[in-house]
Parts: C-alpha cells; structure tokens; sequence
C-alpha cells in the first residue's frame, strides 16, 4: 500500500493507454466495454468492479494527460484543452485531495511543489499544441461551452441525416 501510495498519478506512465485505446475503439465500433474502476483510496483497480459502458453518439474522454498519447490523440475527431490558471488549478487539487481523498494540507502542498506542478510543466502545458480547441477560464467559460455544444449538436444533426440518406 504504502508503495502505491507513491506513483505519480500525474505522469503519463500512470496510465493504462493500450486498454483506454482498445476500449475506444470498440466503443467505436459500437461493441459495449467494462470499464475498469480505480480507487484513489486504496491506489488501486478494482479485481472485480467494473462499469458497463455503452456505445454513443458522443463519447468523452477526459483527463489532464490524455493528449500525451499519440494512439489516443489520432481516434479523437475533436480535441479540447481546458485551460486553467496555477492558482485555479491548486485550489481545485487541494478541495478535492483534501475532501475527497482525506490528505493532509502539509501533504498536498509538497506532493503539488513535488509532483503535481512539475508534471503539469513536463506533460500537461505543452500537450495542449496538439488541440483543436483551446478554453481559457475552464468550466466558466459559457461562450467556449456554447461554442463547442453547437459544434458537437450539428455534426450529430449531420451524421444523422447521412445515415437517413444511406437507408434510401
């Protein structure tokens, strides 16, 4: 546990990119996948947890380091980097270490000065050449979110009507 408790969750070592590929593309093929489910708790994956997933429509893929995969970029149609500002970005690790995963403070501040902060310079800061999209003011950005609704409700409105053309 202890061991565990010591892997850089914000390195894109962390993550298992072949099974996140592999399941996006079957769920692009339309195949359901079970999606494995992670405890930061006990910094592990479940043995015998999993979600079903259903193919859609829109599928969404969300993570600070998902753009450091060449494999997992090139099965994206649109790619969208959320940017946020330092202290933004600190305050949220904070609230959610703190309230979600019971740390201390003193502990996420120098896993932050250490880790997090460092990773974010290394991998996350210059991924975001590879977006299409790039949303300053994250979440509080209503014109980007409006924006990229838009986007996304026309190309379904247009595959949409494809698919009727093709059934004739």
């Amino acid at each position: 546990m202890e061991e565990r408790q010591q892997i850089n969750f914000d390195h894109p070592d962390a993550i298992d990119f072949k099974l996140l590929c592999g399941q996006l593309a079957e769920l692009k093929e339309g195949k359901n996948i079970e999606q494995p489910v992670y405890s930061y708790i006990t910094c592990s994956r479940s043995k015998t947890e999993t979600v079903t997933v259903a193919p859609a429509d829109v599928i969404i893929i969300e993570g600070i380091l998902i753009f450091s995969c060449k494999e997992l970029r090139d099965q994206m149609d649109i790619k969208i980097f959320v940017d946020a500002d330092d202290d933004d970005r600190l305050m949220r690790v904070m609230a959610r270490d703190i309230l979600e995963r019971g740390k201390t403070v003193e502990t996420v501040i120098e896993r932050y000065t250490k880790t997090v902060k460092p990773m974010y310079l290394q991998f996350i800061e210059p991924s975001k050449r590879y977006a299409d999209i790039i949303i300053p003011q994250g979440g509080h950005n209503k014109v980007a979110i409006n924006m990229i609704s838009a986007t996304v409700e026309k190309s379904l409105r247009e595959k949409k009507k494809e698919e009727e053309e093709e059934k004739k």
